[in-house]
């Protein structure tokens, strides 16, 4: 029979730490990860060191839904690095629970999917304050500022679309898998920083938010390095620049007609040693 269900979700990038902020916000990017749900193995081993898609599992039965009759097995394709920044656990997270909603033909709304997502995520121990606000960019375009510590569907505080999204080019420079740790209280003393970016956000201006916000990670994670290159992006001609997530990929944006700076800044990262791939703002 192969596939029982399928699901897809997404990555995004930070507008605001929800550790350092209390509230999170993430904008969500055209990196998909699909999720597929089968009756026999996939040949591609699946990397999954959380055990995340277990999680997932019992997540669903502890909320009462059924498995499929036959025995499953899990299929990722994803194109979104893990470990860096671009919540890959939330769209994956969020992708698997939309395969058992199809494996099972059981009708969740979107809070549900967000819901069950946020509890796997926790339950497998790779999210702090259960990404929520990512795992809303896993499923829905724009972005949306979220308290983390109310129910899901109360928790909605802000939302809206970047304007102009498909004017932007987006980039995301890879510095490997993260290594810093995250601590609670040095994202505490960037208070100021993602002050900056929530109140940008309220004003819409978004472009703001990513670097203030990116900023602050920087000084939680003491990431000079990162700190440095979003610096010279904004001098390079970048709109705006900052890490994401905690960090270490960075993620800027320059309006797309501005090839000449574009051309510019991919040379002289790339003669620095950095690899830089291109993504997008995801629209309806």
């Amino acid at each position: 029979m192969g596939v029982l269900g399928r699901g897809t979700a997404y990555g995004s990038c930070s507008l605001l730490h929800a550790v350092g902020a209390g509230y999170g916000a993430s904008l969500s990017l055209d990196l998909p990860a699909k999720v597929m749900l089968r009756d026999n193995p996939d040949r591609q081993e699946i990397v999954d060191p959380h055990g995340l898609l277990t999680a997932v599992e019992s997540i669903w039965t502890e909320a009462g839904l059924s498995m499929p009759e036959s025995e499953v097995h899990w299929m990722v394709r994803s194109e979104i690095p893990a470990g860096v920044g671009l919540k890959s656990s939330s769209a994956v997270a969020a992708a698997a629970i939309l395969a058992l909603c199809e494996a099972t033909e059981t009708i969740l709304e979107t809070p549900q999917v967000v819901e069950l997502a946020v509890r796997a995520q926790m339950a497998a121990g790779c999210a702090i304050t259960g990404s929520v606000d990512d795992t809303w960019a896993a499923v829905t375009t724009g972005w949306k500022v979220v308290n983390p510590q109310v129910p899901i569907h109360e928790g909605i505080a802000l939302e809206g679309e970047w304007p102009g999204s498909e004017e932007w080019a987006v980039f995301v420079v890879e510095r490997g898998e993260r290594t810093a740790q995250i601590d609670p209280e040095s994202f505490a003393r960037s208070q100021m920083n993602f002050q900056k970016a929530l109140g940008a956000i309220q004003q819409g201006a978004l472009d703001n938010a990513l670097t203030e916000n990116g900023r602050g990670v920087a000084f939680a994670t003491a990431d000079q390095a990162g700190r440095k290159i979003c610096n010279d992006l904004l001098v390079w001609g970048a709109r705006c620049a900052g890490i994401s997530g905690s960090g270490p990929a960075i993620v800027f944006m320059i309006p797309s007609v501005n090839e000449a700076a574009i051309d510019r800044i991919l040379d002289t990262l790339g003669s620095r040693g950095l690899s830089v791939f291109e993504t997008a703002i995801r629209t309806e």
